[in-house]
């Protein structure tokens, strides 16, 4: 049950990554709290909290699809580095805003579209760079661990925001945002050089419908991205938190709330040495999707504050079971040469979801309930992943053991050698062997 700490033990550069990526996790999610909240005392709007998944859409999807094709053509190293400092340039004009007599409406908008599209510039390059660290082997080890990683940042984020937003106010959640991202580059810049193959184009929209027609031809794949995507859109209620904590009489468990989610998540990373033993992953994702909804749906419908914080635990540790099988599944399958765009397409499907889900969200608690919008949403996600169930059977028959594309990665592997662990302090296995431009370390 305990963690499989192979990947940690085995790479330098997966140590370092691991580390920046808590700091980050936890600082952001300081942010991640304070935003809507400020908003809310701003406007008073629940359609203004949830416009912000409208305003961070279309920046999501440009540049989560254009980071992709970078990602496989320059240096991955290099282009996380960069879009860290860019994002605790973000954290720093937030902090601003809070600091002005009468902070203004548009900053938070700007700012959240800001994340949205340094995030979709970097999440595609970090996700590339683990296959590379990482034996193959051990990429569900990874994943989980990665899933850990984020989970305590999570966790210690919005626990410690609430205390900070009620005792010091906004500016100090920002802050020590800002503070984290400069910590987070400071250890990302330790990390070897990871360029692309010598043979790499350059990003191009060619490139991008290569990748898409790639995604299409696996339909395995394409399951994995639509559960989630409906998933997000129907049942993702953090966007009403704060009215839902006032609709309980529970203000104060507003903290705890953004919490329980990834507290749940942070259970099933915990103790996620079984998931390397599943093999048939096509069905978990589904039977946690399907529990996540319930979760979702049952917590809308109850009024005892501690039971609805319990059920949004529950459907954070679906989430995060859907979420590593997701991960192997894309890891064990994925040729290097495409994984950068692979994953900005992986980025729109667990990210576009959520975002187009606060609108959603916020929209139909506008016009009939908070209550009504959290049960209902969580109901048709239920059904709509029974349907998505019926109608992808190589989702349900996938089988780590027999795939014809998880085979050909290990072989893969097996024929490039093992990957960059603790060599790769001094650029050892950062990138494919020239001699195999096309082998893999697929992705985390």
């Amino acid at each position: 049950m305990l963690p499989d700490l192979a990947p940690w033990r085995s790479s330098r550069d997966f140590r370092l990554l691991w580390c920046a990526g808590v700091i980050t996790v936890f600082g952001s999610s300081l942010s991640f709290v304070a935003l809507p909240l400020q908003l809310k005392e701003l406007t008073g709007s629940t359609l203004a909290v949830g416009a912000l998944g409208a305003v961070e859409l279309v920046p999501l999807i440009v540049f989560g699809l254009y980071g992709g094709a970078l990602a496989d053509s320059f240096d991955r190293r290099r282009l996380v580095l960069w879009t860290e400092a860019a994002l605790g340039l973000v954290s720093v004009l937030l902090l601003l805003n809070s600091l002005l007599p009468h902070p203004m409406v548009w900053p938070l908008y700007a700012a959240a579209a800001a994340t949205s599209a340094l995030t979709g510039l970097q999440r595609p390059a970090l996700d590339a760079i683990v296959p590379r660290i990482v034996p193959h082997e051990q990429l569900a080890a990874a994943a989980a661990l990665n899933a850990l990683r984020r989970q305590i940042g999570t966790i210690a984020g919005p626990a410690l925001a609430g205390g900070l937003l009620a005792l010091a106010g906004l500016r100090w959640a920002y802050a020590v945002d800002a503070a984290t991202f400069a910590i987070s580059v400071l250890l990302a810049l330790r990390l070897a050089p990871s360029p692309a193959s010598h043979d790499a184009a350059k990003p191009s929209l060619r490139g991008i419908a290569e990748g898409a027609r790639y995604a299409w031809s696996r339909k395995e794949l394409l399951g994995t991205y639509a559960i989630d995507v409906l998933a997000m859109l129907f049942a993702f209620p953090l966007a009403i938190f704060p009215f839902l904590a006032d609709d309980l009489d529970a203000p104060w468990a507003l903290g705890l709330m953004y919490a329980a989610l990834p507290a749940g998540s942070f259970l099933v990373s915990l103790t996620s040495g079984w998931t390397s033993r599943i093999h048939r992953q096509g069905r978990a994702i589904a039977l946690a999707a399907a529990g996540w909804g319930l979760a979702v749906a049952a917590a809308g419908l109850l009024h005892d504050v501690w039971l609805v914080l319990l059920l949004l635990t529950v459907a954070g540790a679906c989430d995060m079971i859907s979420g590593i099988f997701r991960s192997a599944m894309w890891n064990q399958t994925i040729p290097d040469e495409l994984r950068g765009r692979l994953a900005g397409i992986e980025l729109l499907s667990y990210s576009a979801g959520p975002q187009l889900g606060q609108v959603r969200i916020g929209g139909m608690a506008a016009l009939t309930s908070v209550r009504a919008a959290v049960s209902w949403g969580g109901l048709l996600c239920f059904a709509g992943v029974g349907l998505l169930a019926l109608g992808l059977p190589k989702l349900m028959a996938y089988d780590a053991r027999t795939d014809e594309h998880a085979r050909r990665m290990r072989e893969r592997r097996a024929a490039a050698g093992p990957p960059g662990g603790e060599g790769a302090r001094d650029g050892e296995g950062a990138g494919p062997a020239p001699q195999t431009p096309d082998a893999d370390p697929a992705t985390a």
